[in-house]
């Protein structure tokens, strides 16, 4: 039997990278699309709450959603698709999900609520926000949802991939790595508009990333296809244990 397999993404339903994802996957089990109907970068693991939510079938098993990635995958797995999939695959994103960006990324987002839920799930990223060919990122997301869906993930525990731009015999391979950090240059840029009110941009340059061997950006930085297994439990036990001797008696 073939394996139903969710997609989405943060870039909307009419992605390229969303469109190699499922024509690559489409040979290996069911695919149906829950996307959002517009570009949702950023928006990181955000649920709608404070408006219902529309869904509309654009073509069989394609679901054009007016919410986050979150809101897709939830719609998805509870209401959209008649089995619960074995898979959720969130991309191919148009550029990087690299070290602590993933705290806002909405394909990384994604990616979390399928485990949340119990899926196995992966985020898949490509490198470039220029020289756009998802063929390689799309070919080795088949390969991988192959893997996982043979084996499985732990619990609690995602799999962030990011892609270099480049022609596939030009990547070097695959590493296993930690996700890097982020060296922060962002600002916020303010302007005046053509009514006099002020108004902000946050910016700021291409993201860097510390110098660090066995991360992500280091992979990306040797041509290589980084993946990061990505656990969603936060607490740091080894400060919890301390925080416990802490006596707030008589204070």
């Amino acid at each position: 039997m073939q394996p139903n397999i969710l997609v989405t993404n943060d870039d909307g339903i009419h992605s390229p990278g969303i469109q190699a994802l499922e024509e690559a996957l489409s040979k290996i089990g069911k695919v149906t699309v829950v996307a959002p109907d517009r570009e949702r970068s950023a928006v990181s693991h955000s649920i709608t709450l404070h408006h219902p939510l529309r869904a509309v079938e654009t073509s069989p098993q394609h679901f054009s959603v007016d919410g986050t990635p979150t809101d897709c995958v939830l719609l998805g797995v509870l209401e959209l698709m008649k089995e619960k999939p074995d898979l959720v695959v969130s991309g191919i994103n148009i550029g990087p999900n690299l070290g602590d960006d993933i705290t806002f990324s909405g394909t990384v987002a994604a990616a979390m609520e399928g485990t949340l839920l119990g899926i196995p799930s992966i985020a898949m990223s490509l490198v470039t926000r220029t020289r756009i060919d998802f063929e390689p990122a799309a070919d080795f997301a088949r390969q991988l949802s192959l893997r996982v869906i043979q084996k499985g993930l732990p619990k609690d525990t995602l799999l962030n991939v990011n892609v270099p731009a480049l022609p596939e015999n030009e990547i070097q391979g695959v590493k296993f790595v930690k996700h890097g950090k982020r060296i922060y240059r962002d600002k916020i840029i303010k302007k005046i508009d053509p009514r006099g009110r002020l108004y902000y941009w946050i910016g700021g340059e291409e993201p860097h990333y510390h110098k660090e061997i066995d991360t992500d950006f280091h992979a990306i930085e040797q041509n290589y296809i980084s993946i990061t297994p990505i656990h969603m439990e936060l607490t740091n036990d080894e400060v919890l244990e301390e925080l416990q001797k802490w006596d707030f008696q008589g204070e």
